[in-house]
């Protein structure tokens, strides 16, 4: 077992979304991913300096986490969803018709995207120490929001945005001092019983 794979914020390269109405800095994504419309899950965090039109990326849920700024209320397939507090996880079809307004200025979200037949993924804030444990079919990133998070082995600090990645065959503990996202993302080769979490805390 090895601690996970660090990912660190100023390795991120800077593309622009899908429609072409924003930017994105990808934090992790399966290794078969070849771009945009092959991914089996996707994690990345955006810059909305603007109101619009999301992508539509057609078989993927998503979970969108403002995680700076003073937030945004979406329109879902008509259905109006005010997300005006950071940290708070909102789920929803990545292919509905989906239109954003910023409540006061730009906002970073948090992107999860999973494909609907091949994964799922959960997201949780962390505020204190825990532990995640290998299970079969899971993957686990953890990425620090505010603060910093340490990682046990192999003894590093993650900084704002910087990343951890737990394969199902690592383990680690973690440290956090603020506040640091926790997202699963659990394979549908995996054990359908497992713990859904993958973590200890």
């Amino acid at each position: 077992m090895t601690g996970g794979q660090v990912l660190r914020a100023h390795d991120r390269p800077v593309t622009r979304w899908k429609n072409g109405g924003g930017l994105t800095r990808e934090v992790a994504a399966d290794a078969s991913s070849a771009g945009l419309e092959d991914f089996v899950w996707r994690v990345s965090l955006a810059d909305v300096a603007r109101g619009g039109p999301f992508s539509s990326f057609a078989g993927v849920d998503r979970i969108i986490t403002v995680v700076d700024g003073a937030g945004m209320e979406l329109i879902v397939d008509g259905v109006s969803h005010t997300i005006a507090d950071s940290y708070e996880p909102f789920s929803f079809p990545g292919d509905a018709v989906t239109d954003c307004r910023l409540l006061a200025g730009p906002i970073v979200d948090l992107n999860v995207m999973t494909r609907r037949t091949r994964a799922t993924a959960h997201v949780r804030m962390a505020r204190e120490g825990f532990s995640v444990v290998p299970r079969s079919g899971v993957l686990v990133l953890v990425i620090a929001l505010t603060g910093t998070a340490a990682v046990g082995e192999p003894g590093v600090t993650l900084d704002r945005f910087d990343a951890v990645l737990f394969s199902d065959r690592d383990a680690g503990t973690l440290r956090v001092d603020g506040v640091a996202a926790v997202v699963t993302v659990t394979t549908t080769s995996g054990s359908p019983g497992h713990d859904r979490s993958g973590t200890r805390g």
